[in-house]
């Protein structure tokens, strides 16, 4: 991931995955994301990931479970 080419809002999970570790994130994974994909996360028509939405989701799921 070169850090030129960012694009926040189109991330394949691989980089998702090492721009989240890069922010500190210790427990996530690539097997972490593609469940949460599974569990109904927006990904976009190419198959990537807008960080940006894909937050809120998690934000939105946390609340829902009361966590």
């Amino acid at each position: 991931m070169n850090n030129s080419q960012i694009k926040l809002t189109a991330l394949s999970v691989p980089n998702l995955v090492k721009l989240l570790k890069r922010s500190g994130c210790r427990s996530i994974s690539e097997e972490m994301v593609r469940g949460d994909i599974a569990n109904g996360a927006p990904i976009n028509p190419d198959g990537t990931i807008n960080l940006i939405f894909y937050t809120a989701w998690l934000i939105k799921e946390a609340s829902d479970n009361g966590d």
